[in-house]
């Protein structure tokens, strides 16, 4: 590394953890986390369940933000103190410590840089999550619980807090489907990438000849929408459909019919929850699902809309597939609209997402809305 070339890294490392911190509110952020801190100290702090939740969340959103953003601003501020030293002294073996210590550098800003492509409406928002298992019955209800517990393990990764709405179970084994509201920063745009039909291919554990069977499940994600959005849902549109919860849930819910079932007709988009033991509180949650839906068919119309005048063909259409996961004969996980691919199967069923995501995100994730 020469002197000129050592000048404009410290250059550039300043201007883009600048950037950063504009870009992810770090300021308001801070504000925020101390608030949080006092109602925290306060003595009647968790006399409200609800609230002390919602509150623990928020603290550990600031959090998701802030500690990865002190690290990498204390690592600048070093680099900026060597650099300087560096320049100083012209000492060779001084310039080459720097050198190292920016490819580190370089690399964290990399990372957290990865945020500022989550820039969508509602890429910060909270969201809900949705594996459907596809046609092949008991294969493909096995692999949507494969998926789940994939997705499950990548969130705990992340610091991603999540809890099952609804759950169907398959008949046999596995899920039919599965609703989670997923909490933390920029859950919606990470989770974005996600959406569309998962492939498997491996030797079936339900068939007694051992042949290799191909199973698919889909993947939706919708934001959940705090605020006022232009959807107005009229009350006559509605079926609305009372059942007992089929999974966890205490004896309450397994005896009482407090999960409800939504049915928009007009759409015929259908929600459901089980959450809550309140049937009034599966309501509420469910309207804010079928609010989230709506919008996000309404945004859909648009952006098919506008491709049709300007002649563009979606490369991401609802529901196409967009990754293949190969156990047999050969170990190939596949991301089919970036083309990254590892044959460490095991890792990505146990979480390991990450290069998946970064890469749809750094190609300008087609389909973003």
């Amino acid at each position: 590394m020469t002197l000129d070339e050592l000048k404009i890294y410290h250059k550039d490392a300043l201007e883009r953890i600048s950037y950063l911190e504009e870009f992810l509110n770090v300021r308001k952020k801070r504000q925020e986390k101390a608030e949080v801190e006092l109602k925290m100290s306060a003595s009647d702090f968790w006399d409200s369940r609800e609230k002390s939740q919602a509150t623990v969340a928020l603290l550990s959103q600031c959090k998701n933000i802030l500690e990865p953003f002190d690290v990498v601003q204390r690592k600048v501020t070093d680099f900026t103190a060597l650099a300087e030293l560096a320049e100083e002294s012209n000492d060779a073996e001084m310039l080459k410590e720097a050198e190292q210590t920016w490819k580190t550098l370089s690399g964290e800003l990399d990372k957290l840089e990865l945020v500022s492509f989550l820039s969508g409406k509602f890429d910060r928002s909270n969201a809900f999550f949705t594996i459907h298992a596809g046609a092949g019955g008991t294969e493909s209800c096995d692999w949507a619980n494969v998926l789940l517990r994939m997705y499950r393990r990548w969130f705990e990764r992340r610091g991603f807090k999540d809890e099952i709405v609804e759950m169907q179970p398959g008949d046999e084994a596995g899920i039919k489907s599965v609703t989670l509201r997923v909490t933390g920063d920029f859950i919606y745009g990470n989770l974005k990438a996600e959406r569309g039909v998962h492939r498997l291919v491996r030797i079936s554990p339900f068939d007694s000849n051992a042949r290799r069977h191909t199973s698919f499940a889909s993947v939706e994600a919708f934001p959940e929408i705090e605020e006022d959005i232009e959807i107005t849902i009229d009350e006559k549109d509605l079926r609305v459909d009372t059942y007992r919860a089929s999974g966890c849930g205490g004896q309450h819910v397994n005896k009482t019919d407090s999960a409800i079932r939504l049915t928009h007709l007009p759409s015929g988009v259908v929600v459901s929850c089980q959450i809550e033991r309140s049937q009034h509180k599966n309501r509420a949650t469910a309207m804010k699902m079928l609010q989230a839906r709506l919008y996000e068919l309404e945004e859909e119309k648009r952006r098919r809309a506008a491709e049709a005048l300007s002649g563009e063909k979606a490369d991401m259409a609802w529901g196409s597939q967009i990754r293949s996961y190969v156990l047999h004969p050969y170990q190939m996980v596949k991301d089919l609209r970036t083309n990254i691919e590892t044959s460490n199967t095991q890792g990505v069923l146990d979480g390991d997402l990450d290069m998946f995501v970064e890469a749809w995100l750094k190609q300008g994730g087609k389909g973003r809305k």
